[in-house]
């Protein structure tokens, strides 16, 4: 019987945070689109916008994880410091990088392979649409790297995304909700 409450709790919050998660993924998709549209019109402006953007996914990753600590039992002050710790340690790697890699083009494929893995480790602690947005994040810096209209294949890609992110999560509510059943 406890078991049954216990699910009933947990079940119901994520399918409120759902939406939430799952506007921040999109969001942060389309941003993605944003810098690879840019970089391609200026390399140099694309290259501070992936700098930027490794500040804008830690800070959405470490607001998802705030949603999350409010319907468990995690404690939030640690998770903060965790996500500070990763996402300020991708910083410096960023900027390692950026010292290293003269061509701003090639910078900027690297500060994207960089987010990517960044993005793909954090979702291992805060779920499954941080990993695919990581591993949509490299297959966009490869299809940037090899394929002549690279603009319209990643958005190609991204639609592709979306629409699989939001199949996967009715299925898993659905399951969810047939276990309840």
């Amino acid at each position: 019987m406890r078991e049954n409450g216990m699910q009933d709790e947990q079940s119901s919050p994520h399918r409120r945070h759902f939406s939430i998660e799952e506007t921040v993924f999109i969001l942060l998709v389309i941003l993605s689109l944003l810098g690879i549209v840019i970089t391609d019109f200026s390399r140099h402006d694309g290259y501070g916008y992936w700098m930027i953007m490794v500040v804008v996914f830690g800070t959405l990753a470490i607001f998802v994880s705030w949603l999350q600590a409010k319907t468990s039992d995690n404690d939030f002050g640690k998770i903060v410091k965790e996500q500070g710790r990763h996402w300020f340690h991708t910083l410096i790697v960023v900027g390692a990088a950026s010292l290293i890699v003269k061509s701003e083009i090639s910078a900027s494929l690297v500060i994207l392979l960089i987010l990517s893995l960044a993005t793909m480790l954090d979702g291992m602690r805060i779920g499954w649409q941080f990993t695919l947005l990581g591993f949509f994040l490299v297959t966009c810096a490869i299809i940037v790297a090899y394929v002549e209209q690279f603009v319209l294949a990643c958005f190609g890609l991204a639609v592709l995304v979306v629409i699989g992110t939001f199949v996967w999560g009715f299925w898993l509510n659905y399951q969810s909700a047939e276990k309840e059943n």
